[in-house]
């Protein structure tokens, strides 16, 4: 069974996401990076995009909830709900 890139994309398990489609980093935009305490989000200087780093999220949420454009998702585990 073969998987396209946009299917390993959706199968991450990552606890944050962004939607590249949304994402305004190419236009200068840091805000996700700036305000995460774990410096876990940087910009791909190749895309123009913010992507997660590193996989130690302690979902605190200001990166979500300072996206100007929603672009960031942050999934929080059922037990911590």
């Amino acid at each position: 069974m073969s998987f396209t890139p946009h299917d390993i994309l959706h199968r991450s398990a990552a606890p944050v996401t962004i939607d590249e489609s949304k994402c305004i980093a190419d236009k200068g935009c840091t805000v996700c990076v700036d305000v995460c305490p774990l410096d876990l989000l940087a910009i791909d200087l190749s895309k123009g995009k913010a992507y997660m780093q590193f996989d130690e999220c302690w979902y605190c949420m200001p990166c979500e909830q300072d996206c100007p454009t929603g672009a960031v998702k942050v999934d929080i585990p059922y037990l911590l709900r």
